[in-house]
């Protein structure tokens, strides 16, 4: 199914894409992840200022340790009245890495939901394309922590989950396009989602198309994480073209980071990444950061504009070289990656 992108309703700053699955998804939401966790004390009034500002999508995961804190600020923004019931909220979680096995899905989708105080999840993810042992902690791994994953069965029991009623639309994160050709080949319920980096230096054009072509719809994560990237700085990135944009189009604002304004530049990425017809999860625990991050969709980016942005040299910011091996199931960063640039 071709995704289409809805206009929102007069209650709704963001706009609604249609994921294969026939569910609506916003296309700008809010990410929680963060090294190390924000205590869930602390997080639950940011996340409740969130969904004041207008955010109706927020995105965790078991492994961000946040999906209590995500359901916490679900209930408390219901009893304010900032939303109606639990309906008006699309709540993403994914599955992570010590769980991604045939009989592990239903057991660690049911204790995400038991955290997250919830009967259902709208979308559900596999985190990553591989598997690890239990009990490994964070990213500090050995060649034994890695093991075969089993992508065919993995993927059945993530439709199994999805024929109960408990995440209403299922996907997967970090996948490339052999590795999302191999659940094509064996699915009955496609990918609805493929959450991915995107940003102004890690484009992926070649993923999204191959993801338009299949009807899967693409989300950004890490979308602002571009900026300020010493090793990107060093390679000769000129952040003066998004200056340029920023100012052509005059949305000005007082604070500043270096000499680039900093919330304009935020607003110039994540338009861009909507105009190419992906979605984004930024993470802002800044309440003055969260609505203008919300105001880009009244107004576009021309032809010639996001050229200038497509011009922008290209390199992966998270090379995630902690799964790598060479006695585990990825020898190499283009087998993780499938090699796609």
């Amino acid at each position: 199914m071709e995704e289409t992108i809805i206009n929102s309703s007069t209650k709704k700053l963001v706009p609604e894409v249609v994921l294969n699955s026939g569910h609506k998804m916003p296309v700008l939401g809010l990410g929680t992840g963060k090294v190390p966790p924000t205590p869930t004390d602390e997080l639950v009034p940011i996340l409740v200022d969130a969904i004041e500002a207008g955010y109706r999508h927020i995105d965790t995961a078991a492994f961000y340790q946040t999906e209590e804190a995500v359901g916490l600020a679900v209930v408390r923004a219901k009893e304010r009245g900032l939303i109606k019931n639990r309906d008006d909220m699309f709540i993403t979680s994914k599955l992570w890495c010590t769980d991604a096995y045939p009989d592990g899905v239903l057991p660690a989708l049911k204790t995400s939901l038991q955290r997250l105080g919830l009967e259902y999840v709208d979308l559900y993810l596999i985190h990553w394309p591989l598997r690890l042992k239990h009990g490994v902690p964070g990213f500090e791994l050995t060649k034994e922590d890695m093991i075969p994953f089993d992508i065919t069965g993995t993927w059945a029991a993530m439709e199994e989950i999805s024929r109960l009623g408990l995440a209403k639309s299922i996907g997967v994160s970090n996948f490339g396009t052999l590795k999302l050709s191999q659940i094509l080949h064996n699915a009955t319920i496609p990918p609805a989602v493929n959450q991915v980096e995107m940003n102004p230096s890690w484009q992926q054009g070649k993923l999204r198309d191959f993801c338009k072509e299949k009807g899967i719809h693409v989300t950004a994560w890490s979308p602002l994480g571009v900026y300020g990237t010493p090793q990107l700085n060093n390679a000769g990135i000129d952040y003066s073209v998004l200056e340029d944009l920023a100012a052509a189009k005059g949305r000005t604002v007082p604070q500043k980071l270096g000499q680039i304004n900093l919330v304009v530049f935020m607003q110039i990425i994540l338009r861009s990444i909507v105009q190419q017809g992906a979605s984004a999860v930024p993470r802002t625990f800044n309440k003055e950061r969260m609505k203008p991050n919300l105001d880009i969709f009244d107004w576009e980016l021309n032809e010639d504009e996001m050229n200038k942005i497509k011009q922008i040299p290209q390199r992966r910011l998270c090379s995630a070289e902690f799964f790598v091996s060479e006695t585990g199931p990825c020898k190499s960063l283009d087998q993780l990656w499938d090699n796609d640039p």
